[in-house]
């Protein structure tokens, strides 16, 4: 795939009222992250500030000004903490501290300062389930012999000679048990440099809440909790076989791995700790649960916010996108917590090129999981209708009540890098599965700034990942300026929503046939035409578009926003 440089898909610039142009926080400070627009960074790929090709802290810091022009209201920082990279940083040795290669604490704290002073929130990452095995709790555990209290802060049991005790597969592939030297087996739900923990232990439990006291006090507003839903498992014995467990999708807490109970006991404990701030620290759930077990986990008492990978599961379709948006509204307010919207993020191809590809009844293509096939093919990429959807999706996104996640490069309209030549990937998502997925380093792949240059103006010694000859169409430096950009488009859409954006409902409006209508407090709508016809706006001003209209009609693929 060699993607084209991306057109002028914007009409004629709208005429927003100065009365929408503010930078006025919707929400009370103690709410900011109910409406909040949280912008994702993956600091090994957003700016590399001494040139060894990995992006660090003082990169970030450097680009401060460009996440203030952006309009964004918080950052979340996936993992910058001492890391092998087994698994991109989630693979953690120390929880409070900095990976030497990212920067230093005083870094962080700079960092923390500099996007306070632009009025944008910081969210870190949290891993919980697992650590890496350079932890030193890992490392002691490895020392010790069978039976030592240094191996129950994990989950250590015996196996049959050289079989695992049970025939559980790994969510990379492969078996979730490894084995030491002295014969005893550790599970690991992810990689093998991921052991497990065990929070039956009060040391573990312990152990994170000062980790989550140790950055709140450091001025961390809030935390994104990796596998949320992982945390207690029922390892009764004998273990049940692979071929019998429910689905994790569809377990509902009967699952032995998965989105247990007990878990929301260790959330209970996390949000006093919290709660002991002011404002209280924020904090969202990743949990890939059933939607009607999700809102616990977004309880008041727990952790207050849990993702809906709803719509970034959702083909393009008019019938699913409403689905899925009245669904979770009404989850939100039957729990009294915020939707969360998101479309892009680490783990997953990027929307601008899901959009784009023919429709995948296996759904691989869609959610990421295996994009490209192993002998190196890929399907067809219609990179302008990807495109063109992916700049209506996120005006509609925009216009829904509740906070927006936003993944890096997005803004660009960045396509996914499908050519990633086999010897520079890193993702052990590929390697554990023999070449059978090709992983998830191409939405990982450093973002460009600027139209040439080495890295395109990630660093000036290249980058981690391989970036494709045409990154620089998509660049900050080709965009900035233009105002039919989707850089433009994002920053004009944040500004205008900050104005606009109040309440926690919306009503539904009839827009005929493919096409998701609805209006905001005070009037707001937002009109997605999801068919190939145009379609008849109605009598009020457009204040923005994703694409240019027909006159006074709605393109196919196109979101407008009126008032």
């Amino acid at each position: 795939m060699s993607p084209q440089p991306p057109g002028n898909l914007n009409p004629a610039p709208a005429d927003p009222s100065e009365a929408f142009l503010t930078s006025t926080q919707p929400t009370t400070d103690r709410d900011w992250w109910r409406q909040a627009v949280v912008y994702q960074i993956y600091p090994r790929s957003f700016a590399d500030a001494n040139g060894d090709g990995v992006g660090d802290l003082p990169g970030i810091i450097s680009r401060v000004p460009y996440l203030a022009s952006l309009g964004i209201d918080a950052v979340w920082l996936s993992p910058f903490y001492p890391s092998a990279l087994a698994d991109g940083g989630y693979d953690v040795d120390d929880y409070r501290n900095v990976d030497p290669r990212l920067g230093t604490l005083d870094d962080f704290d700079q960092l923390v300062a500099a996007l306070h002073e632009a009025g944008i929130k910081l969210i870190v990452d949290i891993v919980p389930n697992h650590t890496s095995n350079r932890h030193e709790w890992f490392v002691e555990a490895q020392d010790a012999p069978k039976d030592s209290p240094a191996r129950d802060r994990y989950i250590f049991r015996e196996g049959d000679g050289d079989e695992p005790p049970s025939d559980w597969d790994s969510v990379f592939g492969g078996s979730a048990w490894a084995q030491l030297e002295d014969g005893q087996w550790y599970l690991h739900l992810f990689a093998a440099e991921q052991p497990d923990l065990n929070w039956e232990h009060p040391e573990v439990r312990a152990d994170f809440l000062t980790t989550l006291r140790f950055w709140s006090d450091r001025g961390v507003d809030g935390f994104r909790v990796d596998v949320a839903h992982a945390l207690v498992k029922n390892l009764s014995e004998p273990f049940p076989s692979k071929t019998t467990l429910p689905r994790q999708s569809e377990s509902n807490g009967a699952h032995p791995l998965w989105d247990q109970d007990g878990v929301h006991e260790i959330y209970r404990e996390w949000r006093t700790v919290l709660n002991e701030y002011d404002p209280p620290r924020s904090a969202v759930a990743e949990a890939f649960v059933p939607a009607a077990r999700r809102a616990r986990y977004a309880s008041a008492d727990g952790l207050g916010q849990a993702f809906n990978f709803d719509l970034l599961q959702a083909d393009w379709e008019y019938e699913k996108f409403r689905q899925v948006i009245e669904d979770n509204l009404a989850l939100a307010e039957q729990n009294g917590s915020s939707s969360t919207w998101v479309f892009s993020n680490h783990d997953v191809v990027r929307h601008a090129t899901r959009y784009g590809l023919p429709k995948d009844p296996s759904g691989l293509w869609q959610d990421g999981k295996a994009w490209l096939l192993s002998n190196g093919t890929e399907p067809t990429v219609d990179v302008e209708l990807g495109l063109r959807r992916a700049r209506a999706a996120v005006l509609l996104m925009l216009a829904l009540p509740g906070s927006a996640y936003l993944y890096q490069g997005e803004e660009l309209g960045l396509q996914e890098v499908g050519e990633l030549p086999a010897a520079n990937l890193q993702d052990p998502a590929y390697f554990r599965s023999k070449g059978a997925e090709k992983g998830r380093d191409g939405c990982r792949v450093p973002i460009p700034w600027t139209v040439d240059g080495l890295s395109f103006g990630f660093g000036s010694g290249g980058s981690h990942l391989v970036q494709p000859k045409w990154f620089g169409g998509y660049s900050v430096e080709a965009q900035e300026g233009d105002p039919g950009s989707t850089l433009s488009l994002y920053r004009k859409a944040l500004a205008v929503r900050r104005g606009l954006q109040t309440g926690n409902s919306l009503t539904w409006a009839d827009g005929g046939d493919f096409v998701l209508h609805f209006t905001r407090p005070g009037g707001w709508q937002s009109i997605t035409n999801f068919g190939a016809a145009p379609v008849e706006l109605p009598e009020a001003a457009v204040v923005l578009a994703s694409g240019p209209l027909e006159g006074d009609k709605l393109p196919g693929d196109t979101t407008a926003w009126l008032i």
